[in-house]
């Protein structure tokens, strides 16, 4: 008697992403059964189409996009997948918009442990639904061992912008006031410090957090006198406040001792050689407002946790176009420039 060979049953339970998952195959589907939809889902994605259809309220829509690489993918005070969904959320923010919707493409190291790939979806969700967004469409590839560092995630955002209100690194006015809603560097330096291995006597945590709802209430307050609004990320508070500077062909004047920097931060940038105005923020807004406005706006900040350091730290000036100056600890003046090459790579 002749027996058939036996068929042997693919393997369907892996504790890593495999090749496979990225094949649209029935591994593909348990990827997304098990690890994405139990955290993701929504009326919108539940549909498993190819596009998210959409409602979206009347008037003119704001759309961004951002790609986040950050290593170490999980640091203290959030991971990637946070970290992804609050700067495009701030993204959109800063120019006016309410946040609306997100899509979520994933490049996907093969060997990454699922639990940790679970643990940065679950993060998102829980970032998504503290910003009041929802992510309506997505995507995942899967590349080979050493064709990326563990994950890599992309984040598109839509909203719709506000009535009345415009928002410009253009606007800027003299006499303006500049605030910075909190600390400087905390984002850089966490990431750096636990890159390196560095140890403070308190853990240096990140700033990472969807700001909308606090510049929400900003808006409402001084909807006609914010004339611009950035979240100074990559480059720091320097690289934002020259891009406000050359893009309104106005001067901008600051003063070293309102500069708010935690003192763990701050021995970190010392020991690093590395000036805190240089080091990314994820949690932080540079708001520029009339001068009138300013203690209304600041009062705002300060109900917000993520706000409660706001300080006024300098104001647009006729002098020096297209120049940020610091008026230093000792009375002198220099120059903040732009960042000479990346001084910390991999940052977000």
């Amino acid at each position: 008697m002749t027996i058939a060979p036996l068929c042997p049953l693919p393997i369907m339970q892996h504790e890593t992403v495999q090749m496979a998952h990225g094949a649209g195959g029935q591994l593909s589907q348990s990827l997304m059964q098990r690890v994405f939809m139990p955290h993701l889902h929504n009326n919108f994605l539940d549909l498993l189409d190819d596009q998210a259809k959409l409602d979206l309220p009347p008037g003119r829509t704001a759309f961004t996009t951002d790609t986040y690489v950050v290593s170490p993918v999980i640091f203290p005070g959030g991971n990637i997948g946070e970290l992804a969904v609050n700067g495009t959320v701030n993204d959109l923010a800063v120019g006016g918009a309410r946040p609306l919707y997100l899509s979520a493409g994933f490049v996907l190291e093969e060997g990454l442990p699922l639990v940790e790939l679970e643990t940065i979806v679950k993060s998102m969700a829980e970032a998504a639904r503290r910003a009041g967004v929802m992510i309506v469409t997505g995507d995942t590839k899967v590349v080979g061992k050493g064709q990326c560092d563990r994950i890599f995630i992309n984040t598109s955002g839509i909203g719709c912008l506000r009535d009345g209100v415009s928002l410009s690194c253009r606007n800027l006015k003299p006499g303006d006031a500049i605030i910075l809603s909190g600390t400087v560097g905390d984002h850089g330096m966490a990431i750096m410090t636990s890159r390196e291995g560095l140890s403070f006597q308190s853990q240096i945590t990140s700033d990472c957090a969807a700001l909308n709802s606090m510049i929400g209430a900003i808006l409402d307050e001084a909807p006609l006198d914010i004339h611009a609004m950035r979240d100074p990320t990559r480059g720091g508070v320097a690289a934002t406040l020259n891009e406000l500077a050359q893009s309104s062909s106005v001067g901008i004047e600051i003063h070293e001792t309102t500069i708010p920097v935690k003192p763990d931060v701050r021995g970190a940038c010392e020991l690093l050689g590395i000036d805190p105005l240089h080091v990314a923020n994820e949690g932080k807004v540079v708001i520029v407002v009339a001068p009138e406005k300013a203690g209304q706006v600041l009062d705002v900040l300060r109900s917000f946790d993520p706000g409660r350091d706001a300080v006024i730290i300098g104001s647009v000036v006729d002098d020096h176009p297209g120049m940020v100056v610091m008026r230093t600890l000792y009375g002198s003046r220099r120059i903040i420039d732009l960042p000479v090459g990346e001084q910390l790579p991999r940052i977000c």
